[in-house]
């Protein structure tokens, strides 16, 4: 079977490595890359450190508006759709690289297979959420990492070609995280000397485009009883110089793999963010989150206060942080599957097939 795969941020890249692995094994994958995520440190680096295979296809997108990224991944993904000509193409997660995948495959009526299918926050003001919508209700095959999500397309009518597969974040998660401890992270043990700390990412729009809210969220972070190691996304870092906000409590770094990624969250006290797939890789290794954002799409992760939503105010982000970690007490459900998440999918794509 010939499939195209199309990836274009750092969580697809995570996703795709466990897939690509077992499905190469008796399969042909063309993997193709939009360049959505174009810094070395959002994406080279995730391809080197998960020996994921060089891309067959870079479309050098780069950033943009959402309109003139999407528009130009469409044309270009479907280029090479009528070029070779896959028995289907698979999409991972909410990205513009997701929607312009799928809409491209469909259009040219190439089955979709999508990967993180079924996830809702309920606020269509995110793009993300617009893009999950869309994606799932063109797609053919549709596999969910959770029962949540089943039940969500259930109640969008979508019951056929729907499979609970478990989280393929998880498989990554559990496959490399002995390999991010013993390379150990030689940031926080030089910078910190063994002292705890929280560990923060903002990267969504509807916090670092209004420009009160990040001042908000960082005048909340400086006055923490710890320090914060933010790894920064080249958008948040354009705003923050931009409105010049001053750090001190906070200790800005640039972007880091998946491996260090991985050794910060294990060694932190808490994770602060407003990422998805963060609050998931905090739950994976036993971590308190805390996510600033009025919903989640991850509502497993909310069970027990293992992560616990915050408005963007101060006082309420700074107290919800200090909360009492009572989710230490409790064992964790297994929600996200047994971390065989990518030979579901691949059983899954095959049996589709016949």
């Amino acid at each position: 079977m010939k499939i195209m795969t199309v990836v274009g941020a750092r969580p697809q890249f995570i996703k795709a490595a466990p897939f690509s692995e077992i499905f190469r094994r008796e399969n042909r994958e063309i993997l193709v890359h939009t360049g959505q995520h174009y810094d070395s440190n959002m994406s080279e680096v995730f391809f080197q450190e998960l020996d994921i295979p060089k891309p067959d296809y870079n479309l050098e997108v780069g950033s943009g508006s959402h309109g003139k990224q999407t528009g130009e991944m469409l044309g270009k993904i479907e280029e090479i759709i009528l070029l070779e000509k896959p028995d289907g193409l698979l999409v991972y997660g909410d990205t513009n690289s997701t929607l312009a995948g799928a809409l491209a495959a469909s259009k040219l009526h190439v089955p979709v297979f999508h990967v993180e299918a079924g996830l809702r926050s309920y606020n269509k003001l995110m793009p993300e959420e617009q893009n999950r919508i869309l994606t799932d209700h063109i797609s053919d095959l549709l596999l969910c990492p959770t029962l949540t999500a089943v039940a969500n397309l259930a109640k969008e009518g979508i019951t056929e070609q729907v499979i609970n597969t478990g989280d393929i974040m998880y498989d990554a998660a559990l496959r490399n995280v002995n390999i991010a401890r013993n390379k150990g992270n030689q940031f926080a043990k030089g910078q910190l000397a063994g002292e705890q700390y929280y560990l923060a990412t903002i990267h969504r729009a509807e916090n670092t485009d209004v420009s009160d809210k990040l001042k908000t969220i960082f005048a909340a972070l400086e006055r923490l009883d710890r320090k914060v190691i933010f790894p920064i996304h080249p958008r948040t870092k354009k705003m923050v110089q931009d409105l010049e906000i001053r750090t001190r409590n906070v200790i800005l770094i640039e972007p880091v793999g998946y491996l260090a990624m991985l050794n910060l969250i294990v060694d932190a006290y808490m994770v602060i963010t407003d990422s998805g797939g963060l609050q998931k890789e905090a739950y994976f290794m036993k971590v308190p989150c805390t996510t600033l954002r009025d919903q989640t799409e991850w509502v497993e992760t909310l069970e027990n206060e293992w992560n616990v939503l915050s408005e963007i105010d101060e006082n309420q982000i700074i107290s919800t942080i200090n909360r009492d970690l009572d989710c230490l007490r409790y064992p964790q459900p297994e929600v996200f599957g047994n971390g065989k998440a990518a030979e579901s999918i691949c059983q899954a794509i095959e049996k589709w097939r016949k």
